[in-house]
């Protein structure tokens, strides 16, 4: 089995956090996790128990300064894991890597089983909240109790696993120099815009205020309307689909990113993936 991390970096945002160091702690062990708190006002939950956290000097003054800090001293902190690991797992905090229930094991005996490309990327799902069908979140509930639909989104398909230093671009969607290679079997669930009512909420929260997120917090809304208005799709399908097109297709403007030609397909999450997160 191969020795592997997980970081995240965060700021306000416990909700997350716990869920976070909850599935990861679980797929990985407790002392192969490392939080990092952006901004020395900031506390260490308890529920961090066992962790390896470190309280860092608040990165940038803006989205844009905070997004090119943060993802350099995750580039720099995953450099030095990968001394002592064969792979760094890096993610938001909203955001878990998923190997499929149906392969038959967990994550870490997954990512155990590929080869060393440098980056390794799970197929992104962006779940959002139907209307007439789905509710508010309750925190202490597993959130695919409570959350099926997702829109198969190329910003998620992110390079979230290295198995050698690279330098990730801003919010890990991509390696600098390098290629994307998506695994089949390999999802990564993102979970930041699946309850309308908690993003209204960050609108009023001032920090962010401050940096400039009301034009990112208001973007977060779209994923709803879309899995509440765009028709189902099978799964199994449109995944293998997706995956393909993604592989193929790049941005003009980034040919390390995947693509999908602003096709947009909404999938159901089958029962056997509803008690991973």
């Amino acid at each position: 089995m191969k020795k592997i991390a997980a970081v995240t970096m965060v700021r306000n945002d416990e909700f997350y956090l716990r869920k976070w160091v909850e599935y990861y702690g679980a797929q990985l062990g407790r002392e192969n996790l490392y939080v990092f708190f952006d901004g020395l006002d900031q506390q260490v939950p308890a529920f961090c128990d066992g962790v390896n956290c470190e309280v860092l000097e608040k990165i940038g003054s803006d989205v844009r300064s905070n997004d090119k800090g943060r993802v350099a001293v995750m580039s720099a902190k995953a450099a030095e894991l990968l001394k002592r690991y064969d792979m760094v797992i890096g993610t938001d905090a909203d955001e878990f890597l998923i190997a499929d229930p149906a392969l038959g094991v967990g994550l870490a005996a997954f990512l155990s089983t590929l080869p060393a490309k440098g980056s390794l990327s799970g197929l992104g799902l962006d779940f959002g909240c139907r209307e007439g069908e789905e509710g508010p979140i309750d925190g202490s509930r597993p959130f695919l109790h409570q959350r099926r639909y997702a829109l198969l989104d190329t910003r998620y398909t992110k390079a979230s696993v290295i198995t050698r230093p690279l330098a990730w671009g801003s919010g890990f969607h991509r390696v600098r120099h390098g290629n994307f290679h998506i695994v089949k079997g390999l999802y990564l669930l993102h979970f930041g815009y699946f309850d309308p009512e908690r993003i209204k909420e960050r609108f009023s929260d001032p920090s962010r205020l401050e940096q400039g997120w009301q034009r990112h917090l208001r973007k977060r809304l779209r994923t709803s309307k879309l899995v509440s208005s765009l028709p189902c799709r099978d799964f199994e399908k449109y995944c293998d689909r997706a995956r393909r097109i993604q592989t193929l297709v790049r941005p003009p403007y980034a040919w390390n990113k995947p693509a999908m030609m602003g096709i947009k397909w909404v999938v159901r999450l089958p029962e056997r993936f509803k008690d991973l997160v």
